[in-house]
């Protein structure tokens, strides 16, 4: 079915709602509507309103972040350092990067830019492996652990104003739906990366 404004249907600023009273983003679907040449806009608008849902969420979080600038990314991977500390599964010893980046779904890579921008910020450190010469760990610094706590209620707070109105089911669908995004991407991208390195392959 093709998503299209109706008549009748008002949309005060950009967003509106349709004749089945739910909220839609009045650019992005002229503006879809225009790429698809009339046709179906739906997927494309549910993709616009994930990356606004995103950015929505991430304003009100850099507002507690206290100026430092940290990307998502970022506070995850100290997120998940504090958390460590806390469960008692890095100890004063700490993790590795390859663990930050399969926790937090990224490459090595990314997840050692991440760390370079706590320890530039001096809320983590690196620390040789005791055990293995050739790792490095990563632990959250005092200032990190301060940092986090500090960061906690304000997050909370956040977080609780962002989703005023959300019943706990919806949250839950909300998530739910989300994290199907997340399984078709990862589905998507084991494909075609077995498609490209598969057997048979023709090298042209």
């Amino acid at each position: 079915m093709k998503q299209v404004n109706k008549s009748g249907e008002t949309a005060p600023g950009p967003l509106g709602r349709d004749a089945e009273g739910r909220l839609y983003d009045s650019r992005v679907r002229t503006a879809m509507g225009v790429f698809t040449k009339g046709g179906d806009t739906l997927a494309l608008e549910a993709a616009a309103a994930a990356r606004s849902a995103f950015h929505a969420v991430e304003k009100l979080r850099a507002h507690g972040s206290q100026g430092r600038g940290l990307s998502a990314g970022a506070l995850d991977v100290l997120v998940r350092l504090g958390a460590a500390r806390e469960a008692g599964e890095a100890g004063e010893s700490g993790l590795t990067v390859g663990e930050l980046a399969r926790a937090g779904g990224v490459s090595p890579r990314n997840a050692t830019g991440l760390v370079d921008t706590l320890e530039r910020e001096g809320l983590a450190r690196r620390s040789p492996d005791p055990d293995d010469r050739r790792a490095v760990l990563v632990t959250a610094t005092p200032e990190g652990l301060a940092w986090l706590e500090e960061f906690r209620v304000p997050t909370e707070r956040a977080m609780a104003a962002v989703f005023r109105g959300f019943a706990p089911d919806e949250l839950a669908q909300l998530r739910h739906l989300c994290l199907r995004l997340v399984e078709n991407q990862q589905q998507i991208e084991q494909y075609l990366t077995a498609v490209t390195d598969g057997p048979g392959q023709e090298v042209g």
